[in-house]
């Protein structure tokens, strides 16, 4: 059974929808958006935008709730990629970065650092703009990712 690309879809730079709208059209694979508000996406077959109620966290939980192992999920959302993670999905981020078991400890230890920081007025701001480099580093890790990982090929 070919596994389904799960994208948090409140958070998703549109660029970054655009390379996944065109790789499920072009490898024929299933791709689930999810958010609390309306998204815009092509008429196919094989991509689908889900709405969920608002809520902190309510798109992340119905992802979780139902991603099957194997699954890929697209998020910069640290807490929700340890989540698929522990069901054996498999997560990257907007900026084509791998969640993996050897990383993701770290990642959550990093990101509740930074948020201390924060929190504490000793840092302010978040992640630098999205670049062109950003993107292309995405597409590339998500076609490594669907060509070895997963053997489908477009």
């Amino acid at each position: 059974m070919t596994p389904t690309i799960w994208v948090d879809g409140d958070a998703c730079p549109n660029l970054i929808k655009t390379v996944l709208f065109r790789a499920a059209q072009k490898r024929q694979i299933h791709l689930l958006l999810v958010a609390n508000h309306s998204l815009a996406t092509p008429s196919s077959r094989y991509i689908k935008a889900i709405r969920v109620n608002g809520g902190f966290d309510v798109a992340d939980d119905y992802i979780v709730e139902h991603l099957q192992a194997g699954d890929l999920a697209i998020t910069g959302d640290i807490p929700l990629a340890a989540k698929v993670i522990a069901k054996q999905g498999f997560a990257i981020n907007p900026r084509g970065e791998i969640y993996s078991t050897e990383n993701i400890g770290e990642k959550l230890a990093m990101r509740d650092f930074m948020a201390g920081l924060r929190d504490n007025g000793l840092m302010s701001g978040g992640a630098a703009a999205m670049a062109a480099k950003d993107v292309q580093n995405f597409a590339n890790a998500l076609d490594r990712f669907l060509t070895t990982r997963l053997n489908i090929t477009g």
